[in-house]
Formats: structure tokens, C-alpha cells, sequence
């Protein structure tokens, strides 16, 4: 039963990173082919559309948010550790079960603000592009937010219980 439980929750995750990687290309795609087309309609025909600036603007917001679950999810993220450096070995996962927690609750907190954002948004009607209801376009920060959060707790969570897969940092001897 844990073995078909485990290849389940492989499943699954492989399932996530394809998503993740298939919207990432997706939106990078789309993003590049607007603002060529943008150049080239005002270099050539003078022309242009009104709403493609906010549209490159809007994905490159989606891009990071996406890219930040990933980075997040396969602990690829930028890290400032510099208290696992003057740790002793024995002792050098625990800064980062301190950081990773950290970082979970900082997620939570910017989600619970993404969120009201996106209530005022609604609140006020507002619309982006050309009148699509911009609660909607920002849904994307409180989702990959709270994803993090997720994340970030599971991996303090993983390296507090000793099942962390990701090996320690190497501390550095002062000279």
C-alpha cells in the first residue's frame, strides 16, 4: 500500500512540474510573439495594438509568479543563508529549517495581502486589456503565493523531521 501510495504522489508530481514547465513555455511563447509583433507593426505599418503593452507587462508578472512555485517547489530559489557558514556541521540544517520556515510565513503573509488585493479589485470593478475583470489576471499572485507557502513549510517540515533529500549546505572554515 505506501509503495502505490509513493508512485501516486510521483504521479502526481511529475504532473505538477510538466503544468508548471508547459505554462511557463506557454506564456514565455506568447509573451515573445506579442512583443514582436508589437515591434514590427510599429516599425513597418506605424500601427500597433493598445492593449499589448499591458498584456507583455501582465505575463512577465504570470512568468515570475510561475517561475517562483517552481523554483520553490524544486528548492531552486535564491537563498541568503549566511548563519549556516558559522555553523558546525552537525548543526547546519537547522538555519535552514529556520529559513525555510521563514520564508513560508513571509509567502503567507504577502498571500493574505495578494488575496485582499484581489477582493479590492473586485470590490471596484476594475478590468484590464480590454475589459477583462483584472481580479481575475491577478488571481495568479495569491494562488503562486500561497504555493510557496506550502512549500517552504513542507521543506522546514521535511528537514525539522530528518527527511530532507537535499543535502546541507557546505560551511565554510573562517581562515
Amino acid at each position: 500500500m505506501r509503495a502505490g501510495l509513493l508512485a501516486w504522489l510521483e504521479r502526481l508530481e511529475r504532473f505538477g512540474k510538466g503544468a508548471e514547465n508547459a505554462v511557463l513555455v506557454t506564456l514565455l511563447t506568447a509573451m515573445i510573439l506579442a512583443a514582436v509583433g508589437q515591434i514590427i507593426l510599429r516599425l513597418f505599418f506605424s500601427a500597433g495594438y493598445v492593449w499589448a503593452d499591458e498584456l507583455i507587462s501582465l505575463t512577465v508578472l504570470w512568468i515570475a509568479l510561475v517561475a517562483s512555485v517552481a523554483a520553490a517547489r524544486s528548492d531552486r530559489h535564491l537563498r541568503i543563508d549566511a548563519l549556516s557558514h558559522f555553523v558546525p556541521q552537525k548543526f547546519s540544517r537547522f538555519p535552514r529549517i529556520i529559513v525555510d520556515l521563514f520564508a513560508s510565513i513571509i509567502c503567507g503573509v504577502l498571500c493574505y495581502q495578494a488575496y485582499r488585493y484581489v477582493q479590492l479589485l473586485k470590490e471596484f470593478e476594475d478590468t484590464v486589456l480590454t475589459g477583462i475583470p483584472a481580479w481575475i489576471v491577478f488571481l495568479v499572485a495569491p494562488i503562486s503565493l500561497g504555493l510557496m507557502a506550502y512549500r517552504f513549510f513542507l521543506l522546514s517540515a521535511k528537514g525539522a523531521l530528518g527527511l530532507s533529500d537535499a543535502a546541507a549546505p557546505e560551511t565554510v572554515e573562517p581562515q
